[in-house]
């Protein structure tokens, strides 16, 4: 992020460096092909422009940003005007030096013959004064406008790092909500199949350190591919069902090839966890079942559980919560996505659809 800064803020100087360097050239090369463009006008010209270079940057580096927007607009303002004004008079007078004055004094020498011609200086026809001034204003315009562009980027950019932050701290959240239920229970399931010499406990003990593995290493990178996720969610699957009974029945469908797609991390492990939460009776016929289709550029996850009247179901009785949820999606997928919940007498279901494009 910092270097992608700092090689911004260089090609900025160099467009910089690279317009001042054109506008010192254009008037030489004109002088060199305009013989009515002579050496005292390319002067002036040059005075104009390093005027116009300090009104440019004291507006741009210290006025706008110290006063315009520091709420101290009026000083700003009047300042703006002095400057200006004082540059104006100051090119006008170092564009008319004394010694140019004194070919019109009626004892110079060109009053002695009248036959000879007067150079006729091209500042004092084509660029009177009030140009200076207008340009000048122009530019102060320009300045101003550009550090109003400047300024909205930079919003921009703290609005994004921060819906970054909170995306982040929604995922550590989720985290930290997820661990303590599941990994208490399954750490119990392991025990028990270790105590009675199973031989599901090595691979329990090996589905867990994959799953520990991933929410430790790879959400943190940020995005993860769809794989890996559905790896992760089959992976807590099969740790859920060593403590489920016949009467739970799971149906998973994930799709058998995908593409190499590029999604938050643990997107869909929220519902699959409220599911088998309040989905699961010991004594009743329990049913979830879950499926998650790719289509193009967009992902189809449902997933529908069982309830029981006893139950007063919610996805905030979770530990996650449906709020948390639905800002985490609004901030990964802002316009992009449609979460539908709903519930019946027996039923649970969550629809999500995200588009990825």
């Amino acid at each position: 992020m910092k270097f992608s800064s700092i090689i911004s803020k260089r090609i900025v100087l160099f467009l910089h460096v690279i317009i001042w360097i054109l506008l010192l050239i254009i008037p030489a090369f004109i002088l060199q092909y305009n013989s009515n463009f002579d050496q005292h006008m390319l002067i002036i010209t040059y005075l104009q422009i390093i005027s116009y270079a300090i009104i440019f940057y004291l507006h741009y580096l210290i006025l706008i940003p110290k006063l315009f927007f520091g709420n101290k607009k009026i000083l700003y303002f009047a300042i703006s005007v002095v400057l200006i004004f004082a540059l104006g008079f100051a090119t006008e007078m170092l564009s008319h030096p004394p010694e140019m004055e004194n070919m019109n004094h009626p004892f110079s020498e060109e009053a002695h013959h009248p036959h000879h011609e007067r150079p006729d200086f091209p500042s004092q026809k084509n660029l009177p004064v009030y140009n200076f001034f207008l340009t000048s204003f122009l530019v102060t315009g320009f300045s101003l406008g550009l550090r109003f562009s400047d300024k909205l980027l930079h919003n921009e950019k703290l609005r994004k790092e921060t819906e970054n932050e909170k995306i982040n701290s929604e995922l550590v959240f989720l985290k930290s909500q997820m661990n303590p239920h599941f990994f208490f229970n399954t750490l119990n399931n392991i025990y028990a199949l270790v105590s009675t010499k199973s031989d599901d406990a090595p691979f329990a003990i090996l589905k867990l350190s994959k799953l520990m593995r991933y929410m430790l290493y790879e959400t943190q990178k940020g995005n993860t591919l769809l794989g890996q996720e559905i790896e992760f969610m089959k992976n807590y699957f099969d740790l859920v069902k060593l403590r489920l009974s016949n009467k739970v029945i799971v149906n998973i469908h994930f799709p058998d090839s995908y593409a190499y797609m590029s999604i938050p991390p643990l997107l869909f492990i929220p519902f699959i966890e409220n599911a088998f939460k309040h989905g699961v009776s010991y004594k009743e016929a329990s049913t979830i079942n879950i499926s998650l289709k790719v289509e193009q550029n967009s992902i189809h996850f449902i997933c529908v559980n069982s309830i029981f009247q006893k139950e007063n179901v919610s996805l905030d009785d979770s530990g996650i919560g449906l709020e948390n949820i639905k800002k985490r999606l609004a901030l990964l997928f802002p316009g992009k996505h449609s979460l539908n919940i709903s519930k019946t007498d027996n039923l649970f279901s969550v629809n999500l659809n995200i588009e990825m494009v």
